[in-house]
């Protein structure tokens, strides 16, 4: 009888073991969670933004000032109230400061902005693709899925390289890149002619 006992105690106290053993990996699991959101927070917070990237653009309680901005060729936008703002090569969080700036003094007592890129400015793609064209940037593609998305190479395409304009490179200078890596937001990509 006393065995009976200590064994049902045995397991009474097993079943506690496990249920706080399950809540420390579930801890563990959403930790690691979150330290992957933060680390692709940064690696946000240093996108430069430019012409035809697509901004969420959220002024707490200010239902007439939030909503979805599209940045015009020069890197501009216009918001109710404060007419054009100028987010060319600004971060997301410079531009929420912007913002903050200038509705503070004279409209809002004290502004909450947030500001996400909804959508990236597209690529463009020519040289010996199938289909020139501008493309939907997708965050992580590299210039080989680029050029398939183009219908893939011409019959005359060069297959292991491309050469690259970054939109954000002041110089506009064309360098070579092999396929594998990564394509930026508003990269101009030309795939050359091979010669034989």
């Amino acid at each position: 009888m006393k065995l009976t006992m200590n064994s049902k105690i045995d397991n009474g106290s097993l079943q506690v073991w496990l249920r706080m053993f399950l809540v420390l990996v579930m801890l563990m699991v959403s930790a690691s969670v979150w330290s992957q959101d933060d680390a692709g927070n940064k690696a946000d917070s240093s996108y430069r933004l430019g012409a035809g990237d697509i901004l969420q653009i959220n002024v707490f309680n200010q239902p007439d000032l939030t909503g979805e901005y599209t940045l015009d060729g020069d890197g501009r936008f216009t918001m109710h109230l404060i007419d054009k703002v100028d987010a060319a090569d600004l971060t997301a969080t410079e531009l929420e400061a912007l913002l903050v700036s200038k509705l503070k003094p004279d409209y809002l007592v004290n502004p909450r902005v947030s500001v996400r890129v909804q959508n990236f400015r597209p690529y463009y793609i020519m040289g010996e693709v199938k289909r020139p064209d501008s493309y939907a940037f997708v965050d992580g593609m590299t210039f080989l899925t680029a050029i398939a998305k183009a219908g893939g190479y011409s019959y005359r395409g060069k297959k292991d390289h491309v050469f690259v304009i970054h939109a954000d490179d002041p110089e506009r200078k064309e360098v070579k890149m092999d396929v594998n890596s990564k394509v930026r937001p508003g990269d101009i990509i030309r795939v050359a002619e091979r010669l034989f």
